[in-house]
This record gives C-alpha cells, sequence and structure tokens, in this order.
C-alpha cells in the first residue's frame, strides 16, 4: 500500500493511492500535464493508474480529471449527482457513477463513498480498503459528523484536512462573508478541528497521517504540524508518521507491506 499528496491545498489537489493491485488518483485539481510529471516524481508511470476518483466539482478538485481521463483512457468515478454539475467542463470521457452512501469494488479494493458537509452539490469523502487494511481521505468538511468520525475508525491511513488557523483566518485578508464560509459547516476544518476529529478516531494500527488542503493565506505548514504534534504526544496509542500536503509539491509516499 502507498499514498501520497501529489498537490493539497486551494489551487489544486490530488492523491494517489495504491491499495492491492490496484492504483488510482483521488481527484485531479492540476493539469493532466502536471499530474503525470509529480506521479513520476514518486516513480509511477500514468499508465498505470486504473481510475481517477472524483470527491467533488469544485475546481481544484477536478480540473486535470478529464483530459487526464481521455489521455490515459481511464475511467472518472463520479457520484450521479456531480456528473451533472461538472459534465460540461469535465467533457467526453468514461464515466462510472456511484452513489454516496453505498460501497462499490474496482478490481481488488472497495471504495466506501461517505457525504461530508461542505458546499458543493454532492460532497464525499472515501474509506478505501484492500486485504492489507483501510485508508480514510476527508477532506473539504466544514464539520466531522458521526458518520465521518465512524467511516475514519480503524484506518492505517488518514488523510485529514487541517485548512486553516482560526486566528490567522480571522486576522487576516479575506474578506468577512469568505472567512464566514470557511468557518461554517459547509467550509472547512481548522487545525484544532482537526486535531480534535484525530484524537477521536486515533487507535493502535494507525501508522500515516496526512494533513490536507492548508490554506496558503491563513495557515502555515510548520503551525498544522505543530497542532497535530501537540495531539499525538499527549496521547500513548500510537505513534504515526505524519506527512504535511503542499501545494507546489508532492508529500512524502507513505509506504507498507502487509
Amino acid at each position: 500500500m502507498r499514498v501520497c499528496l501529489l498537490a493539497s491545498g486551494s489551487k489544486g489537489n490530488a492523491i494517489f493511492v495504491e491499495a492491492g493491485s490496484t492504483k488510482i488518483l483521488v481527484d485531479a485539481g492540476l493539469s493532466a500535464r502536471e499530474v503525470l510529471h509529480r506521479l513520476a516524481l514518486i516513480g509511477i508511470d500514468g499508465t498505470e493508474l486504473d481510475a481517477i476518483l472524483i470527491s467533488h466539482e469544485h475546481s481544484d478538485h477536478i480540473r486535470g480529471a478529464g483530459a487526464l481521463s481521455r489521455k490515459l483512457r481511464i475511467p472518472l468515478l463520479i457520484s450521479y449527482p456531480t456528473s451533472r454539475e461538472c459534465l460540461s467542463f469535465i467533457g467526453k470521457t468514461e464515466l462510472v457513477e456511484f452513489e454516496s452512501g453505498y460501497p462499490f469494488t474496482l478490481k481488488d479494493i472497495q471504495i466506501d463513498p461517505f457525504p461530508t458537509t461542505h458546499d458543493a452539490c454532492d460532497p464525499v469523502g472515501f474509506l478505501i480498503e484492500c486485504l492489507d487494511g483501510r485508508i480514510g481521505i476527508a477532506t473539504d468538511l466544514g464539520t466531522a459528523t458521526g458518520l465521518v468520525k465512524d467511516k475514519l475508525k480503524g484506518c492505517r491511513a488518514l488523510v485529514l484536512e487541517s485548512n486553516h488557523d482560526e486566528e490567522m483566518l480571522l486576522n487576516g485578508p479575506y474578506p468577512w462573508h469568505l472567512k464566514q464560509r470557511i468557518k461554517s459547516r459547509h467550509g472547512h476544518l481548522s487545525n484544532l478541528e482537526s486535531a480534535a476529529l484525530l484524537d477521536e478516531i486515533i487507535h493502535p494500527g494507525l501508522e500515516g497521517i496526512f494533513l490536507a488542503h492548508l490554506s496558503e493565506v491563513n495557515n502555515d505548514p510548520a503551525v498544522a504540524l505543530g497542532v497535530a504534534s501537540a495531539m499525538l504526544a499527549g496521547q500513548n496509542v500510537c505513534s504515526p508518521q505524519l506527512f504535511i500536503g503542499e501545494q507546489h509539491r508532492v508529500s512524502g509516499v507513505l509506504k507498507w507491506q502487509t
């Protein structure tokens, strides 16, 4: 199993996941050319991909999805409402539509798309499971609902939103209406909210945590890492590797054997 954040932030998001014999992207918010370049940086040829999994229709998650799907001749896995919302943007390509709340299989993995709270038509997080374990992905959510917490329990790897520092957002340059949107139940998780979510779902088998979707204006990687590290230092349940997602370069790669 391997996980890597190829890009993470408001200008573009893409996550590489290898589980079992299956290789997928979760979102493709960079140009197709840039996604392929960043895959090559971690030793992956784009032709190895089996599919692109889409979380929601915002451009920082789908910018290169259609072009990449056509170039590699692989399907976009996308929810029914999301496909209708962004079809004109994605263009003509192979779509495999799923329904939020209903798990489905792709080769030797099971994908469980679960609803999240965000200002999109049908936003979802993902639980990706194979014989080697589970990977949980939850970004772009304004609050961690009970369902989100339940789905993310028992994972070997987690990709969690840690979007903003609350004081930086409050005192920053964004207009008030945008600050309200980010802080709302349909916005983004702060560093403290992300750490609180993590505190509820950690368990002895958790091996890696990726902090994702950091704001370049309202956050700082060192601040986000500090908040998560402080939470982890206050418990003796597990000692996972901690990775940070950045906009302009790939993260470290979490890799483990059965």
